[in-house]
């Protein structure tokens, strides 16, 4: 059995009020992932960690528990 990790806040692992651009390019993807767009994401992805987002915050949008359909 696998360990259940506990939730972190990305608030307290990085900033993005100063840094827009990454936030803006964060929430696309997180957009993108919700509407199930999912051929856009790699692009998104990509401009992410341009604007300077960690491969972490990326990773914890990618493992979203509200993605997951139940049933």
């Amino acid at each position: 059995m696998k360990p259940v990790m506990k939730p972190f806040r990305l608030g307290k692992l990085t900033n993005t009020k100063k840094h827009p651009l990454k936030l803006t390019a964060l929430l696309y993807l997180k957009e993108a992932l919700l509407a199930e767009q999912y051929e856009d994401c790699r692009e998104i992805v990509a401009t992410a960690l341009e604007f300077g987002a960690l491969a972490l915050e990326v990773q914890y949008l990618l493992e979203d528990p509200r993605r997951i359909p139940r049933g």
